[in-house]
């Protein structure tokens, strides 16, 4: 380790490079590291510690800085509700970041594990559709329609293959119609950071989107298309119709008007953790980069731990 003679706020630069270069950030994700971290920055000119060099930032500095966030409002020009605690901890781990790019060239700083998350009570469980409420969910569009059975079809590729609803979004229909009528599909895709990772068509859902491709009298290169298009316009279905056309058919099930696309990417993900599927696997099959990410699953299989030691292991069976 070396101590750098340069100031906090010069390293950066090379810091967003590292995110980009290194870390293979999205550009949208490594906007807001930068947008973070320069509140940061900000806040050390407004301290009069602009020329704090990386080895002379301790945990008091830290604390005072989480402080300064716990008081900030959402809006830094008006008297609103104060910052989230969600909102804050984006702010600590753009911190936490530029604590690691240091530790990664080797330069002396405080160690990224000093920065603590504020703990977040706003944080809610996973929302997810159990098996009856899918089918419920899933009976809802009208297939007899070229739409209805668009919108089935989709519902199905998203419960099969655990896509975003982005990656959704972008298929092509090139990319599957070779495999219909086939027992399964592996279909390679970039996703979420640019990252590659294979998702997998049921024989069920292949089954679904011959139908649907059937009824399309186009030769159009998207796989879900806006029927209701203007002539000359993408036909391409937007994130924002899926989202809504979900959330009406929701509504209609009797489900939560809060169920969207990524619900169902959840719903993928419980039932094949409570399936007894590996969570490293699970990992692969969402694309996730950090296994913290999918650790948010957990939670289903700490119920049935729970369900199974009070069924087996309650002490009912032992004399008295």
């Amino acid at each position: 380790m070396q101590t750098s003679p340069k100031p906090l706020p010069s390293h950066i630069p090379d810091f967003l490079d590292w995110l980009d270069v290194e870390k293979g950030l999205s550009t949208k994700t490594q906007e807001n590291y930068s947008r973070f971290i320069k509140r940061f920055i900000r806040w050390l000119e407004f301290q009069k510690l602009a020329s704090l060099k990386p080895h002379e930032l301790t945990s008091d500095h830290v604390w005072k800085y989480r402080i300064f966030l716990a008081r900030q409002t959402r809006s830094e020009r008006s008297a609103a509700a104060p910052l989230k605690k969600s909102t804050q901890n984006y702010y600590l781990i753009a911190l936490r970041s530029l604590l690691g790019y240091f530790t990664e060239r080797d330069i002396t700083s405080l160690p990224a594990d000093k920065i603590k998350l504020a703990r977040n009570k706003e944080d809610k469980e996973v929302r997810f559709l159990n098996l009856v409420e899918l089918e419920r969910l899933f009976s809802m569009p009208d297939v007899s329609s070229p739409a209805g059975l668009r919108d089935r079809t989709i519902l199905e590729t998203f419960f099969s293959t655990g896509m975003r609803i982005s990656e959704l979004v972008a298929l092509n229909r090139i990319q599957v119609e070779p495999s219909l009528g086939a027992d399964e599909l592996e279909l390679g895709i970039i996703g979420k950071g640019g990252r590659a990772r294979t998702v997998y068509f049921s024989k069920r859902v292949l089954s679904w989107l011959k139908k649907y491709l059937e009824t399309r009298g186009d030769f159009d290169d998207p796989l879900f298309v806006n029927y209701q298009s203007r002539k000359g316009s993408s036909r391409r279905l937007t994130p924002r119709s899926i989202e809504r056309v979900i959330k009406d058919y929701a509504l209609r099930a009797g489900l939560p008007k809060n169920t969207t696309p990524h619900v169902l990417r959840h719903s993928f993900a419980t039932d094949l953790l409570s399936q007894g599927v590996d969570i490293r696997l699970l990992q692969e099959f969402l694309g996730h980069k950090d296994i913290s990410a999918t650790q948010i699953y957990t939670h289903v299989t700490k119920k049935q731990l729970r369900d199974i030691h009070k069924k087996y292991h309650s002490g009912e069976r032992m004399k008295k």
